[in-house]
């Protein structure tokens, strides 16, 4: 889960930068023959011009990722063919991931489903045999983080009291360590205003809404990720147990004639994206239904009347303070298991 993705976008980007300092590199050799030889500098002759655009086409044609000329260091089957049988399949190619490990090795652990897969990538759709576990499907509503410029985080935190570590290094006062994608950036005073603080911006929509701000308590840190490739997902925000979401919003959506979507919620700050990391430091409660009996002070495990050995048992809820709320439970599945009718059953010949 907590895993980046390679996606079309990076991997395009890394192999027209291989390709263009090759370029760059036939450009000065030729330059260098040509003083000294003595001989007159021809544009046509110097650059190749069909360098890159070959080698892209190589590696889309074939999927060998990389040089033709080093095709053992190569990645194989980056580029597939989409499958088009139906409309459903189309969707779930799509958003199919891949783990590059061998098939062969019968190892375990990477194949199994993992606590922080909740909510970012199906349970249920995975190819039998070989593949079974290293080939997954992204769930429903799960996303992936474009990536943003650390720049404007790291200004706004030296804005916000952020002491590089040259000033720090005797003081003894005990400080967070604050880090920008893995990179220690200096330590803070303050973390808890601080995360607050990071929080309302982006839910205000002035630090971009996919970066993802995680405190550890316990170690000390206050991290943040603006990195390329994390799977994100969207939740409800919850604010002194009411959802932040209001008949309004729903209104503004229903109604055609304003062009109000998907973004304005995020920008609005009612949806929240948070990645795997992040979702460890914050309360998700299942349905509304449990934020109302936070508030109201009822324990759903109580059983009301007599006992009812079909009813549904409802987990002990030890929280009392939620932070978000899931937009539904059933997200957590992909597109294909999605359209499983009673999924939540067993087949009746069993």
């Amino acid at each position: 889960g907590k895993k980046r993705l390679d996606l079309a976008g990076p991997l395009l980007a890394n192999l027209f930068r291989m390709l263009f300092r090759k370029l760059t590199r036939d450009v000065y050799r030729y330059l260098q023959k040509c003083v000294e030889t003595h001989k007159e500098f021809n544009l046509s002759l110097a650059v190749k011009h069909n360098t890159i655009s070959n080698g892209l086409k190589y590696s889309l044609a074939t999927g060998n990722w990389g040089d033709q000329k080093k095709m053992m260091s190569a990645k194989a089957g980056v580029s597939q063919v989409l499958n088009r049988y139906t409309y459903a399949s189309t969707l779930s190619h799509l958003r199919r991931c891949n783990t590059p490990l061998g098939r062969e090795g019968k190892i375990a652990k990477p194949r199994q489903l993992h606590n922080t897969h909740w909510g970012m990538v199906c349970p249920a759709e995975t190819p039998e045999g070989q593949a079974c576990g290293l080939v997954k499907n992204l769930s429903l509503m799960a996303c992936i983080s474009v990536g943003s410029l650390s720049a404007p985080v790291i200004e706004f935190l030296e804005e916000w009291g952020l002491e590089s570590l040259e000033e720090n290094a005797h003081s003894s006062t005990p400080c967070t360590k604050v880090f920008v994608n893995g990179v220690w950036m200096g330590v803070h005073r303050d973390p808890a205003n601080l995360v607050k603080t990071i929080k309302k911006l982006r839910r205000k929509d002035d630090i971009s809404p996919e970066v993802s701000v995680v405190r550890d308590i316990r170690e000390r840190e206050l991290r943040l990720y603006t990195d390329a490739g994390r799977v994100c997902r969207p939740l409800f925000i919850v604010e002194n147990q009411q959802l932040a979401i209001t008949k309004k919003h729903i209104n503004q959506l229903n109604d055609k004639s304003l062009e109000y979507k998907w973004d304005d919620l995020i920008k609005g700050g009612v949806i929240e994206l948070l990645d795997a990391e992040e979702e460890e430091t914050v309360m998700i409660c299942m349905t509304p239904e449990d934020l109302e009996n936070s508030r109201n002070g009822v324990d759903p495990t109580q059983p009301e009347g007599e006992f009812d050995p079909s009813a549904r048992l409802k987990a002990a809820t030890t929280a009392h303070t939620w932070t978000h709320c899931e937009i539904h439970p059933s997200m957590v599945l992909g597109v294909c298991a999605s359209i499983i009718p009673f999924p939540d059953h067993n087949q009746s010949p069993r």
